[in-house]
């Protein structure tokens, strides 16, 4: 290992180079006029892939984006890791509120990433993650350590809902049979304390929409008189979470995992700040479900948020009407064992049960994802946290993401191998917004802990 870990160490430069080409790809996948720029991305991919020692690189085509894979089969005997990320980035709007423009990567020091953090759209989110496994794999077949079979699946749909990846998967499952997949689209909970993600929550999204009146109405001549969707609605929501943050919906918490008092109390072994964390977002108080702490309310317990809400007029001056219509969506956060369809059944019982017999109600599912739990006991995370322990030099705990990655639950179904989060991107990475950015210290550490990685799952 200690020649693999030199090779990374001289090759450095090189790898922030070739990164550096990635990033000035703009592979949008939600706007078709980026097509050409996504396919010359998963191009470049491949390119990558083989140059680091893959056999069988293919641009394998979907009925979207394609999807790039490879291989390296040293021993069928041996287990095999798949690794999974993708290499399509979000919409880089509002490109005013970019410092620099978003695909002319470049490194700038910032207080939380004193040694350097590259800005980019897709620096972090994924194309800085998922290529540290290609230089880390680079690196072991330069010195000749891989220790076990590797497969690789790079996509270019994530950002838009990875609509072709779970028909492809199914297609591909025996090309793609392993003993576990490996992921890097997670983060870590700081630099200084350094997690591997345990868990994701689930999704239920819905779009309601309450009806009064069968059109607008002079608010003059008929208020006072009849019902206003929007505020009928708006009671409707406010009846949907109680005084003490418990989700009133019937039955919502049947299937609810219940987490054991000694995970618990090894999840807030995190070092919580609750002032900073309420100046980060310009708070002065924070509210949540009674008898959990804040890490718990945003990680191990189900969550219903309004996304959302119009009707009416909301024009420039003033129109004096009483909407005949009001519409909101709203997500519900899940946990194990709840599913999409449960609970999207059972909010929308709940919404029809509690509308006033004078308008009429309509809810419309949107999407889904089910939740996700690698346990901190299994073979797979002691690896990765064995791992990381040693790049980092100091204990790595287990985390909870509030987040969903549908894909993960996918994959344990068609191909029935758990899913290791092990990302090492930042809250403040700004994700999706304007100046994204990527820690060097993140992504060197993340190259040297993945090679470890390999080696305490072979044994």
């Amino acid at each position: 290992m200690q020649e693999t870990l030199k090779y990374i160490q001289e090759n450095k430069q090189r790898y922030i180079d070739e990164l550096f080409e990635l990033l000035r790809i703009a592979s949008i996948s939600a706007d078709p006029a980026y097509k050409d720029e996504v396919l010359k991305c998963a191009g470049v991919v491949a390119n990558h892939l083989k140059n680091a020692g893959a056999d069988e690189v293919e641009v394998c085509e979907t009925p979207g984006n394609p999807i790039v894979y490879g291989e390296k089969i040293i021993d069928k005997n041996l287990p095999t890791v798949l690794v999974y990320g993708h290499y399509d980035v979000q919409p880089p709007d509002p490109l005013e509120l970019w410092n620099k423009p978003p695909f002319e990567p470049y490194i700038q020091k910032t207080e939380i990433h004193p040694d350097g953090a590259i800005f980019a759209r897709g620096s972090a989110d994924d194309k800085g993650q998922f290529f540290m496994h290609v230089k880390a794999f680079e690196a072991m077949m330069q010195t000749n350590s891989l220790p076990c079979n590797v497969k690789f699946i790079i996509e270019g749909e994530e950002e838009v809902g990875s609509v072709s990846l779970a028909g492809w998967v199914t297609e591909n499952k025996e090309k793609l049979a392993c003993d576990c997949i490996l992921i890097s689209d997670t983060g870590l909970y700081s630099r200084e304390q350094p997690t591997v993600t345990t868990g994701l929550r689930g999704l239920s999204y819905v779009e309601v929409e309450v009806e009064g009146p069968d059109r607008d109405l002079h608010s003059g001549l008929y208020g006072g008189a009849v019902p206003n969707p929007i505020h009928v609605l708006s009671r409707m929501i406010a009846q949907l979470i109680d005084e003490k943050g418990k989700i009133t919906i019937d039955g919502f918490y049947d299937n609810v995992l219940e987490v054991s008092t000694e995970e618990r109390a090894e999840m807030n072994k995190l070092k919580d700040d609750p002032a900073k964390f309420m100046e980060s977002i310009g708070l002065k108080g924070v509210e949540g479900e009674e008898g959990y702490t804040k890490l718990e309310r945003t990680s191990i317990r189900p969550t219903l948020d309004c996304n959302g809400i119009w009707g009416g007029y909301t024009g420039e001056g003033a129109k004096t009407v009483i909407p005949s219509k009001a519409f909101a969506k709203i997500s519900m956060r899940l946990v194990p064992y709840q599913t999409p369809d449960e609970i999207t059944e059972k909010f929308k019982n709940y919404f029809e049960k509690i509308a006033p017999d004078n308008v009429k109600v309509k809810v419309t599912p949107h999407h889904g994802g089910m939740p996700y739990v690698l346990p901190s006991d299994t073979k797979e995370f002691q690896a990765a946290r064995k791992a990381m322990e040693t790049a980092f030099g100091t204990e790595v705990l287990p985390y909870r993401s509030g987040g969903s990655i549908p894909i993960t639950a996918m994959f344990e179904d068609v191909l029935g191998a758990k899913s290791v989060l092990m990302g090492f991107g930042q809250d403040s990475d700004a994700i999706h917004s304007p100046n994204e950015h990527y820690g060097l210290f993140n992504f060197y550490k993340g190259i040297e802990s993945i090679p470890l990685f390999f080696e305490n799952y072979a044994q």
